[in-house]
């Protein structure tokens, strides 16, 4: 290292107030060390524009004021701050950052990279990374969480519309988790009540499979896509140190998981490794993973057994007028099976099944001779929903439409009465929905 390269480092290591993690591991050692930053921003640049205007901050300092120890927040307005040529504000930002946040290795990445552009040593959109060993891969895994963090935020400056799979919240259900696997971001929507569309009240950075793509099988790596529900809470005392402060795991495979044969088990949302605090976008073994501290943060939004938690490969957002108009014909469609189940017309009650349906032991044709027995026996019966909730199910392009419904079922007849929780997945088949499951929660 020649004396210009130490005398930089010095002031870096001074800057970040000789922090407990070690800087030069996050640096090149053998090539321009202003080149990861530099990096980042080309390739962040690429087919978008970064220049910032204030209605891109604005929202990172509001949460700041709500939580000075906002992390997340102050990383990226450093990172908006300096792609807005602010660089003695940047500087500013992250400097704070590091001395908050000491385990925070992509914040002392950032902070070194800014102080060597003070220093006359960055050229943006320029520099190569020309390093080798453990430095490339780790400053290669913090440059692409930087990538997600500010992709992830920056999608949703703006953005008032909905997601597609959010569409009926029962009034017992609060909060919905979603995430996008194409931003690596988990998003926390509140229920406002009945007939209202879901509003954003958070989100997060988080870190999937190291594997892209929907699992299938045990031990491919990847996170499943799906309509799931938080089963459980796992403190951190019941934890090892790997799952950091907690973990809510979630029911893959559910029952059209386990129609479809995929495989494999124990795909929860939990904490960070304590030894570190964040990781790289790609690093889980399929599960959903954040920071320790956005982990304690999203306890306040789960209730066990209820919160549903949607995993997609992208969203799809829907305005108000369109979530509307897809939550009439659903629940239209739910309304007219139970009127006909309830007044026992078995032939237009069977044409709302499709014919995969499929039950705990019954086919299409099973459960249509199982019904006419039962139908046969009534002489009334009423029926009931209440407690509905509505999911879109994540599909490609070329796959039909799928939602879940869950509902408690009220039902009254001659010689039976009960009440039980219940899930219909339906299908749409031309502009038809269908059944395709019924059983229990």
């Amino acid at each position: 290292m020649n004396f210009k390269r130490l005398a930089v480092a010095l002031v870096l290591i001074c800057a970040i107030g000789f922090s407990a993690v070690k800087v030069g591991a996050l640096l090149p050692q053998a090539a321009d060390p202003q080149a990861s930053l530099s990096l980042m921003a080309a390739d962040l640049a690429e087919g978008e524009s970064f220049f910032v205007a204030d209605p891109e901050i604005e929202p990172l300092n509001s949460r700041l004021r709500n939580n000075p120890d906002d992390y997340e927040a102050r990383l990226l307005k450093g990172l908006l701050l300096f792609q807005k040529g602010a660089l003695a504000a940047a500087i500013d930002e992250m400097t704070q950052l590091t001395a908050r946040a000491p385990k925070f290795q992509l914040a002392h990445l950032v902070l070194g990279d800014l102080l060597m552009a003070r220093y006359g040593r960055f050229e943006p959109l320029q520099a190569e990374l020309v390093v080798g060993g453990a430095d490339q891969l780790q400053i290669g895994q913090l440059q692409k969480e930087a990538r997600a963090r500010l992709k992830g935020y920056l999608s949703l400056v703006g953005n008032s519309a909905v997601p597609e799979m959010l569409l009926t919240l029962s009034s017992n259900t609060r909060y919905a988790l979603v995430v996008d696997k194409s931003k690596n971001r988990l998003y926390v929507f509140h229920n406002p009540g009945t007939g209202l569309p879901p509003t954003l009240v958070d989100h997060f950075y988080i870190v999937l499979g190291k594997v892209p793509g929907d699992k299938t099988l045990e031990g491919d790596l990847k996170t499943p896509n799906g309509v799931y529900f938080v089963t459980s809470y796992l403190a951190d005392e019941q934890l090892p140190p790997l799952y950091g402060a907690g973990a809510f795991p979630v029911n893959y495979p559910n029952e059209l998981d386990q129609k479809l044969k995929k495989t494999g088990r124990g795909i929860w949302l939990h904490g960070t490794d304590k030894a570190l605090y964040s990781r790289p976008p790609l690093d889980s073994e399929g599960c959903v993973v954040l920071t320790n501290d956005e982990f304690g943060e999203i306890t306040q939004y789960v209730d066990v057994g209820r919160t549903p938690v949607i995993i997609s490969d992208e969203v799809d957002w829907l305005s108000s007028q369109q979530w509307l108009s897809r939550n009439i014909e659903i629940q239209a469609a739910l309304e007219t099976w139970r009127q006909r189940w309830e007044n026992a017309d078995f032939n237009h009650y069977l044409q709302f099944y499709s014919e995969n349906f499929w039950s705990d032991n019954y086919d299409f044709n099973s459960w249509g001779s199982y019904k006419k027995q039962v139908f046969a026996s009534k002489t009334f019966q009423k029926i009931e929903l209440s407690d509905l909730s509505i999911l879109a199910y994540p599909r490609a392009s070329s796959q039909a439409p799928v939602v879940v419904a869950n509902f408690v079922q009220h039902y009254q007849s001659n010689n039976y009465n009960g009440t039980m929780r219940k899930r219909l997945y339906l299908i749409k088949n031309n502009e038809d929905w269908k059944i395709l499951y019924e059983g229990p929660q």
